[in-house]
C-alpha cells in the first residue's frame, strides 16, 4: 500500500499516518526524518544534505527527491509506504510519479485531509494551552503568527496538488475536522475500496 497523505498544517496527518504505521506495518516516510537519517549515515546524498544545511541554505528539490529515491529503495518500504509532508510542490509530485514508474510501482491513494482554517487555528491555540497546563515546551509552530505564515506557505505551494491528483483520479478526500478515530474510520474505507496489492 503506498498513499499519499494532503493536508494544511494541523490537519492531523502526522496523527493519522502514526496509525497507518500501527495497522499496516508500512513506514512513515517524513522528508525530514529521511534528511536527518541520509545525512547521519552518510551516504552520498546526506553528504550533499549536510553541506547546503551547514551553510545555513535550504535543501534544493533534487536532493530531497534523491534522498526519498534512495528511502523507498531500502526493505521496509517493499511493501509500501506512506508519505507525509512530501510532495509539498508539483515539481516534487512529477519526480515522486517517475520514481514510482521507475521501479515499477503506483499510488494505491491520495488521501487530502479537509479541514476549516479558522477551527485549525482554534486547534493550534488549544494545543499550546494544553501543552502548556501540563508544564511541557510549546513547540515553536503552536503559535497562531507561525502556524498562519506556515498555512500561507501551503496554499501558495502545496494546495495545488490537491488538482493536480484530482485529474488524475487519485484524490480521495476525508473529513479532517471529525474526531480522530472517525477521520481513522474513513481513511481505512477509502482504502479497503482502493487497496491493490
Amino acid at each position: 500500500m503506498r498513499l499519499i497523505l494532503l493536508g494544511p498544517p494541523g490537519a492531523g496527518k502526522g496523527t493519522q499516518a502514526q496509525r497507518l504505521v500501527e495497522k499496516h506495518g508500512i513506514p512513515q516516510l517524513s522528508t525530514g526524518d529521511m534528511l536527518r537519517a541520509a545525512v547521519q549515515a552518510g551516504t552520498d546524498v546526506g553528504k550533499r544534505a549536510k553541506a547546503v544545511m551547514d551553510a545555513g541554505e535550504l535543501v534544493s528539490d533534487a536532493i530531497v527527491n534523491a534522498i526519498v529515491a534512495e528511502r523507498l529503495d531500502q526493505p521496509d518500504a517493499a511493501r509500501g509506504f506512506i508519505l507525509d509532508g512530501y510532495p509539498r510542490t508539483l515539481v516534487q509530485a512529477d519526480a515522486v510519479q517517475t520514481m514510482l514508474e521507475d521501479r515499477g510501482l503506483v499510488l494505491d491513494a491520495v488521501i487530502e485531509l479537509v479541514v476549516d482554517d479558522k477551527a485549525l487555528v482554534g486547534r493550534i491555540v488549544k494545543r499550546a494551552e494544553e501543552t502548556r497546563a501540563a508544564g511541557q515546551p510549546v513547540r515553536k509552530d503552536d503559535n497562531p503568527e507561525v502556524f498562519d505564515e506556515r498555512l500561507r506557505e501551503y496554499y501558495k505551494k502545496t494546495a495545488p496538488l490537491i488538482g493536480y491528483y484530482y485529474a488524475k483520479g487519485m484524490l480521495k478526500s476525508v473529513d479532517g475536522m471529525a474526531d480522530i478515530d472517525a477521520v481513522t474510520k474513513q481513511i481505512e474505507a477509502v482504502l479497503a475500496g482502493t487497496h491493490k496489492t
